[in-house]
């Protein structure tokens, strides 16, 4: 059960290089959600007030929808059976770009949560929609923060190239 420990000087640097890039990606959309919260607040005095209850039921449900679909799309995409066989056709490299896409989709998911209520608040001059959206936003984004050491164990876990054996991984990342 034992694997290679030991990443190659390429593999390193593209995880280094591809964390970093999405890392940053997901900590600027996480100020782009404060920031938006901060805009409803600022402007909440110049907005008037209009209160609608088919589209107040709309944000909330599509906020539900989104901030779960989140999480069932990240889980999916980062299911066992399917890092393996990504790392089994495309090696360590495809396994990479494939954390990095999934992670960037998932947070770009989660600023589209923060949009929609901050639209909502425009078009309602509710700023609550904001700030509901943006505690959806943020913990979408916590949950998709890319975590170096888990990409560097499914890097070691499922490369190919770094002798690991598929019937032994069975443990989530």
């Amino acid at each position: 059960m034992e694997t290679s420990t030991a990443l190659t000087a390429n593999v390193r640097s593209e995880l280094t290089r591809r964390h970093k890039t999405t890392a940053t990606t997901v900590l600027s959309l996480l100020v782009a959600v404060v920031l938006l919260c901060v805009l409803a607040f600022v402007s909440q005095k110049f907005l008037t007030q209009r209160i609608s209850s088919s589209l107040d039921m709309t944000v909330r449900i599509s906020i539900l929808i989104f901030g779960l679909g989140a999480i069932a799309l990240r889980r999916t995409k980062f299911a066992n059976m399917r890092l393996q066989d990504i790392a089994g056709l495309q090696g360590a490299s495809g396994l990479l770009i494939t954390l990095q896409r999934t992670t960037i989709l998932v947070a770009t998911i989660g600023i589209l949560i923060a949009v929609l209520g901050f639209v909502a608040t425009v078009v309602t001059g509710i700023p609550l929609y904001t700030y509901q959206a943006g505690v959806v936003a943020v913990a979408v984004l916590l949950y998709g923060y890319p975590v170096r050491n888990a990409w560097e164990q499914a890097v070691r876990r499922f490369s190919p190239e770094n002798g690991s054996n598929p019937a032994e991984n069975r443990q989530l990342i």
